[in-house]
């Protein structure tokens, strides 16, 4: 549709004419339930009823309904023509008054995507449950409105639904005549409104606080998720983490939690992690375990629970103005979110997961083409779709670690403050951030500003070691540099840590520190004098955003003795560069995989290890040369399966290593380990194969010919599931056949009919490394494909099939300059797909690099 894809100067037209007194929301949802009539799209009514000023009376301009149909349309009394005012986008709104009432009857689609009102049946007992996602830019899915975050206004929603069903909203609800409705909530922006309806499992439970003055906050608090899950939900867990969480930010942002109640939703299907709507919270219900998992989902759950509740603040009592300035909200979640679960929880390492997590995911993001400066350009909402990325959370977050480093703790909070105090629900830019903590710290934002959040690009720190001579060190410098097509030098406060192994051979640091890189090369004074080090860690305690580099002795000291570094956190800064120097083709991905091979099972966060086995495995599929992949691969699984048969029973370590050596079984030995750890005739000690297990043992047999679509099927039905259809949907795509997949890909690029969920399991099996043959053929399909998917399907689908299906595994020239070809004849393409073209372009072009590196080192 033309209107749909709103650009920033609408926006901004449309905020300087505008400024919106309330909505009210009607939807009936009984037709959720039962046969519909008709091959059309299942629909809701929506009346929407919204009260605005316009500043400039006799004006036009414009509402946003994304809608199969519009029954009236009603401005200030007079009866509009649907036919005539509304394109399916958008309701054209003229000769305006100085206050205006709009009234807008519609019929909304539900969705299957996760875009607008998600409907999903739940195929174990046939319910229905709804939910609603909307970021960017999809209330518009479900009501009209003026969808853009700086028109904020208090909403009203009343529901009706099918009996026995509850429903849920920002506000606080009660049925009375058959019909929900629900409190007035405070001015929010029109992304953040939320409703679920279901017959959802539901807990409750209480937050009191008292405060010095001698009032008590007491916040009502909810979990909910399907009936089917309910027999695994934790609440109590999540419960706490939340209290937690509440008192941590009571205690540093001095403002009482603004919302009233706190419920939390993990529903089916969900696109993203979860989702900050103020007082219901959206989580994807993968965050309810089935089966046994390590410390590093709880500790990652926590975390994602922390993050939207950061946002209760950043994001929602304080939203920007447009999409440019995400970051004032994501980076801050981020930030605060890995903040609180260290100060406030048992996750007290939670450091080291974002270390080494997080930062991997904005090093990659921030070296693709597409890398852009944490406050961002963003021309309309298909940019802001695509900007939810690693450098907008991740690198965002680590630049504001570096900020409270370089204003002091104390310092930033005050300015965060001072800051929700001076823009409680308003709308902020960059300026509004930067001058409250130019008054709290005393210093100049500017240059630190245009440094970090007005560029792009990651430096890479090096240690540059002079010795005297008497062994000890004359001159420790860091060196830094930057990319050609990033060249800004940055000013960076690090720690310097110097480690010597001890008697016992432990690697452990004796000396330190600390630093303001600037420049090229920066001495670190304090160092001189110091014993020669084994192993110079620059960024040591990682203040800072940058790529770890090492000298010649520290790379030697760490392909020996990475295993003796006994501080966790220094290892897995010290793991996180020597990723970096693989995927930067300047260390061979085998010796790579070597050093996980030696050191792997020696590490003692899981998280750590977990994320270990995931590069292993990157390294081997994408980075290795082609002629090594199968001894790498036979390396892999034997080491899995060693580790595994070692590890204390019953650990997450063990657990672990279990997932691991299925994603790398492929012998006919390793294979049939799988099936007879499945058919119980044989059993690891203290390994609890439970039906999470059994899907991971199966997705590697139908992958590798050994599950068949029969024992898939008498899989699913021990697990007659939604969690179990999803997994069985990848395993069948898995299979190695070239039927499958043409089937898979029909399903997938053909066809609309699978839901956002089942499209993402299809994909998945789809692409199996070891079937880079039965994939050649979709290579040319895919280019031939792409740009009808984008412009047919829903945005989030589209960003599905481009990003999943794209031939990585093709790596070679001739991928890369079919890519280019694409690149060329496309110049005129949708400016977010080929945004994503080129960023997996540039995937392509590293691996190449990476394996030549890796086939030099053969």
């Amino acid at each position: 549709m033309p209107g749909e894809n709103l650009t920033r100067d609408e926006a901004r037209e449309r905020a300087a004419l505008l400024s919106v007194d309330g909505y009210e929301v009607s939807l009936d949802l009984r037709s959720a339930i039962g046969d519909t009539a008709g091959d059309g799209p299942r629909t809701f009514r929506s009346v929407t009823t919204l009260r605005f000023r316009c500043a400039e009376p006799g004006a036009s301009s414009f509402a946003d309904l994304i809608a199969p149909s519009v029954t009236a349309v009603s401005l200030n009394g007079r009866d509009l023509d649907p036919g005539e005012v509304f394109d399916g986008t958008r309701i054209l709104l003229e000769d305006l008054a100085a206050d205006n009432e709009l009234v807008v009857d519609a019929r909304c689609a539900y969705s299957r995507t996760g875009e607008g009102l998600h409907r999903f049946v739940d195929p174990e007992d046939g319910e229905v449950y709804l939910y609603t996602q909307y970021e960017p830019a999809d209330s518009r899915r479900v009501f009209a409105c003026f969808e853009q975050p700086d028109l904020k206004a208090p909403f009203r929603f009343e529901v009706r639904a099918p009996e026995g069903w509850t429903v849920w909203s920002n506000g606080t609800g009660e049925l009375t005549d058959g019909v929900w409705r629900f409190a007035e909530t405070k001015p929010i922006s029109t992304y953040i409104t939320c409703v679920v309806a279901g017959p959802y499992h539901y807990v409750t439970d209480t937050y009191e606080r008292d405060f010095e003055d001698g009032t008590r906050l007491r916040i009502p608090l909810g979990a909910m998720c399907r009936k089917a899950l309910a027999p695994h939900f934790d609440a109590d867990d999540v419960f706490l983490v939340t209290k937690q969480g509440l008192d941590f930010f009571h205690d540093h942002v001095d403002y009482p939690y603004p919302f009233g109640k706190y419920d939390q939703a993990f529903v089916p299907e969900y696109n993203l992690g979860a989702m900050e709507n103020p007082g219901l919270v959206t989580f994807r219900e993968e965050f309810i375990f089935r089966g046994k998992v390590t410390q590093a989902s709880y500790e990652g759950r926590a975390n994602v629970i922390l993050h939207e509740m950061a946002h209760m603040w950043f994001g929602d009592l304080v939203t920007m103005e447009w999409w440019d300035d995400l970051w004032l909200k994501e980076s801050f979640a981020d930030f605060m979110g890995a903040f609180s679960l260290v100060g406030a929880t048992r996750f007290t390492d939670g450091w080291i997961t974002f270390a080494n997590r997080r930062k991997a995911w904005a090093y990659r993001a921030d070296q693709l083409p597409s890398t852009h400066p944490i406050t961002a350009d963003i021309r309309d909402l298909q940019d802001a779709k695509l900007n939810f990325d690693g450098i907008t959370y991740a690198k965002g977050a680590s630049v504001l670690k570096q900020l409270v480093a370089y204003v002091g703790q104390d310092a930033f909070l005050e300015g965060a403050r001072r800051y929700f105090k001076r823009h409680a629900y308003g709308n902020t830019r960059l300026g509004d951030l930067l001058s409250v903590l130019e008054e709290t710290s005393g210093r100049d934002m500017t240059a630190w500003s245009r440094a970090w959040l007005q560029t792009a690009g990651v430096n890479s720190l090096t240690p540059q070691v002079l010795l005297a001579a008497d062994g000890r060190i004359d001159e420790l410098a860091v060196v830094q540099e930057a990319a050609e097509s990033h060249p800004e030098l940055r000013p960076h406060r690090v720690a310097v840590g110097l480690y010597r192994r001890t008697d016992t051979g432990a690697l452990e640091r004796y000396a330190r520190a600390e630093a303001d890189v600037e420049g090229a090369r920066t001495v670190v004074a304090e160092l001189a004098g110091a014993e020669a080090p084994e192993l110079v860690l620059v960024n040591d305690d990682d203040l800072t955003y940058c790529k770890i580099r090492f000298d010649e002795t520290s790379l030697a000291t760490l392909k020996e003795h990475l295993g003796a570094l006994t501080d966790p956190l220094a290892r897995a800064l010290c793991w996180s560069a020597l990723w970096n120097l693989t995927r930067d083709a300047l260390l061979p991905a085998r010796h790579f995989v070597d050093l996980v091979l030696r050191f792997a099972g020696r590490e003692s966060d899981i998280g750590v290890l977990q994320m270990l086995h995931a590069w292993a495995e990157s390294a081997l599929e994408h980075y290795a040369a082609p002629a090594w992949r199968e001894t790498g691969g036979a390396l892999l699984a034997e080491g899995a399966r060693r580790e595994l048969e070692e590890a204390e029973p019953g650990s997450e370590q063990q657990l672990a290593w279990a997932r691991f050596f299925a994603r790398t079984a492929s012998a006919p030995g390793d294979l049939q380990l799988l099936q007879d750890l499945l058919s119980g005739t044989a059993v690891v000690e203290g390994l609890d194969v439970d039906q999470e297990l059994r899907w991971a043992f199966l997705e590697p047999l139908a992958a590798h010919g050994a599950a068949d679509e029969k024992a898939l099927a008498e899989e699913l039905a021990r697990d007659d599931t939604a969690s179990g259809k999803r997994h069985q949907v990848r395993c069948l795509a898995a299979r190695p056949s070239a039927e499958v997949k043409a089937r898979c890909w029909a399903q997938v690029v053909e066809s609309d009919a699978l839901s956002n969920a089942l499209v993402e399991a299809t994909i998945s099996g789809f692409v199996q490394a070891s079937q880079r043959e039965l994939l050649a053929p979709y290579a040319e399909k895919y280019f031939a494909a792409i740009e009808r998917v984008w412009t047919e399907r829903s945005i989030q689908i589209g960003m599905d099939v481009v990003r999943g299906l794209f031939p990585a595994l093709q790596d070679s020239q001739a991928t890369l300059d079919a890519t280019d070809a694409w690149l060329a004849a496309h110049e005129d393409a949708a400016p977010a797909l080929r945004r994503l073209v080129l960023e997996a372009r540039d995937d392509l072009a590293r691996a190449l690099r990476g394996q030549a590196c890796d086939a030099a080192a053969g």
